[in-house]
């Protein structure tokens, strides 16, 4: 299987507090670490999760499935990383932890649908979003 390009990465520390008793970081983080650069990727597109949610708009994870590969350890620096495609009405993250040094340490897939005034939509406003990803960070 061919590995997605990713289009945008936020680079980041592990931190002693983030390591279980095995020392090494608790799996639960991995996850944390991508909803960091997903957050990041939103206000990079120019609006946050604060503006669209006062406009009515939420985008709720919908599924989230991690592979992990090789544990991180204190001090360790990794990039998150991520591109998206749309899926049907969902909005697909493909993400990956990755070392400095190169290593992959975990990947995901993060599904997510938006909820306009409380209602699941069909992704029309994903529709809008993707147009303006392509457009920034030219992707097919």
């Amino acid at each position: 299987m061919k590995s997605p390009q990713y289009i945008f990465s936020v680079p980041m520390k592990v931190r002693d507090y983030e390591c279980d008793i095995q020392g090494v970081v608790n799996n639960a983080n991995y996850q944390h670490y991508m909803e960091h650069a997903r957050h990041e990727f939103w206000e990079s597109l120019g609006s946050g999760f604060a503006e669209m949610h006062n406009k009515g708009l939420d985008a709720f994870v919908y599924s989230v499935h991690i592979t992990y590969k090789v544990a991180l350890h204190p001090g360790d620096k990794f990039n998150s990383c991520l591109t998206c495609h749309k899926k049907g009405a969902k909005l697909v993250f493909d993400q990956a932890i990755i070392r400095e040094d190169g290593t992959v340490c975990a990947i995901g897939v993060v599904e997510a649908v938006a909820v306009l005034h409380g209602q699941i939509t069909r992704g029309e406003h994903f529709d809008l979003l993707m147009e303006q990803i392509k457009e920034k960070y030219h992707i097919e």
